[in-house]
């Protein structure tokens, strides 16, 4: 949702910026024309592809912009060492890129015989190829059905354990077979999505900690934004939508302290409000050029 973001964004010249998930920077380009010429554009991506592909891209802007090879969790910091306060607009779109998918040869698509890695960011250690041949059948539960609500999770996780008795699972497509297998065929035939779609999501998530993450990250939002700065937030399954609104809520309530008391003890005081009750959206046209924003929501919240 590209142009309700920038929309909503309400961008002037001389802001300062941050794309937090820069990916193709396809958030990028309207950002830092918007702020210019003195504006600041900060663009982070715990994808080293990503930082190199942006390089290329905004190299024409100069000082007007800077890349950091980091996960948006470290926003405080990268702030900090650049000595800025606060900033007018943070974008935060949770989705993987294109290119990732295609390009990236780390086992994201279950289309592809990549290896199975599915690290956003390789310096890490943890990979797919780890959890999968080495967790315990009951982790392997635990995983598909707490991040991919995998109703499957079960009759999955048995029939990975089963193959990999035999021979060690290595590329994406391989596992993306298992689980296909694993299903009832009843249950695979005339499905919207592919049948090893949840589960290449869980892992995906698991391996990047990506919940954990965003819920870190959601609990400093106030203290990052200039008053009247906002921030916008794509994201494309229940559990991150889940994180965000629950985030912005407690920080529109004010205070927490129980009903009866006459006077607050808690001290605490809304710092952010909403800028529409519901999610957006994308719309049917949007989705009919780019089918994976169709579980996109968006949501848009200004400092207060």
């Amino acid at each position: 949702m590209p142009h309700e973001v920038h929309e909503h964004q309400k961008l002037q010249p001389g802001n300062i910026c941050v794309d937090c998930t820069l990916g193709g920077a396809g958030h990028a380009l309207a950002t830092i024309q918007a702020i210019l010429p003195h504006g600041k554009f900060i663009g982070i991506d715990q994808d080293i592809d990503a930082i190199e592909h942006a390089k290329k891209l905004l190299s024409s802007f100069g000082e007007n912009v800077q890349l950091f090879h980091n996960n948006f969790i470290d926003l405080p910091q990268i702030l900090s060492s650049i000595g800025i306060q606060g900033v007018n607009s943070i974008v935060l779109d949770l989705g993987f890129s294109l290119n990732q998918l295609k390009n990236s040869r780390r086992g994201f698509s279950f289309n592809k015989n990549e290896p199975l890695d599915m690290r956003m960011d390789t310096r890490n250690n943890l990979s797919a190829s780890q959890i999968i041949n080495s967790y315990e059948e009951k982790e392997l539960v635990k995983i598909f059905f707490k991040f991919g609500e995998e109703r499957f999770s079960r009759r999955i996780a048995k029939q990975i354990v089963k193959k990999r008795g035999l021979k060690e699972i290595t590329t994406s497509l391989e596992l993306a077979q298992i689980v296909k297998n694993a299903i009832p065929a009843k249950n695979v035939f005339g499905q919207r999505i592919h049948p090893a779609t949840r589960v290449f999501q869980a892992l995906r998530i698991a391996v990047n900690s990506e919940l954990e993450k965003l819920e870190n990250f959601m609990k400093t939002i106030p203290s990052l934004l200039l008053k009247g700065g906002r921030i916008c937030v794509i994201s494309f399954h229940s559990l991150e939508d889940r994180i965000v609104k629950q985030a912005l809520r407690k920080f529109e309530e004010g205070c927490t302290c129980p009903k009866d008391l006459p006077v607050c003890l808690c001290g605490f005081v809304p710092t952010m409000k909403s800028i529409f009750r519901k999610p957006l959206i994308p719309t049917k046209n949007e989705i009919g050029i780019n089918p994976m924003a169709r579980s996109s929501k968006l949501r848009v919240a200004e400092r207060i």
